[in-house]
């Protein structure tokens, strides 16, 4: 990358990291994906329970490789053959879990998490329950506001998901939501009926926190992930 932009770049990422600890969130910035995995190492202890969310970054990264080293007690919702009851006890189990490891759809420069979810099993466990929670994102989810964060889940985000997903809607058709801009009387939601197979069912921002370094926001300076 050229070397004003990267300037830019770290300018963006040094401002969202102090507005993320304002918020009481601690946070910390990896140069690259290969960095992932070490700081994992430092920051879990060996035996602990650890769910995860629906994530292409913590796959990118070797995140999800490594918590199924044998290190760590993994509640795997990928397990194979797993029955629709055996993945929803998962998920009810990451309630319990020590820690929490997923990614966001967005980081705001004021020091917001912004998610979208279909099932909300991810932002459920985000919310409350695990002891800790840990985010991993590439630098390029940080966006300036909560308005670039709706439209960069109805452009980029929701659509690659859809597409992973192979579902049948408008966004795995076209590459953009059926409403692909900020409406801000309703934020994310769609008109009702007009995206009945979507998976972008409830909306959360997290900003500032009850329980100080709870969550903690590592944020990787690659692209990574939707």
């Amino acid at each position: 990358m050229d070397a004003n932009r990267n300037r830019v770049r770290e300018m963006s990422i040094a401002r969202t990291i102090e507005k993320l600890r304002k918020n009481n969130m601690e946070a910390a910035y990896l140069p690259a994906a290969q960095d992932v995995v070490p700081m994992l190492r430092s920051l879990l202890d060996e035996h602990c329970s650890i769910a995860v969310g629906g994530s292409m970054t913590l796959v990118e990264t070797g995140a999800l490789k490594f918590i199924r080293s044998g290190l760590y007690q993994f509640i795997d919702r990928y397990e194979p053959n797993l029955t629709d009851e055996q993945i929803h006890n998962r998920f009810i189990e990451a309630f319990s879990a020590d820690v929490f490891l997923s990614s966001v759809n967005a980081i705001t420069e004021r020091g917001e998490l912004y998610c979208v979810d279909g099932t909300s099993n991810r932002v459920s466990a985000l919310l409350f329950g695990s002891k800790r929670v840990i985010i991993v994102a590439g630098w390029q989810k940080i966006v300036p506001c909560l308005r670039d964060a709706v439209e960069r889940v109805k452009r980029i985000a929701g659509p690659a998901n859809a597409i992973r997903l192979e579902k049948d809607t408008h966004c795995t058709k076209t590459g953009y939501c059926v409403v692909p801009f900020c409406d801000d009387r309703h934020l994310m939601t769609i008109p009702p009926g007009s995206c009945d197979h979507g998976i972008c069912s409830n909306m959360v921002v997290m900003g500032r926190q009850p329980k100080k370094g709870r969550i903690t926001v590592l944020i990787v300076g690659e692209e990574l992930g939707y």
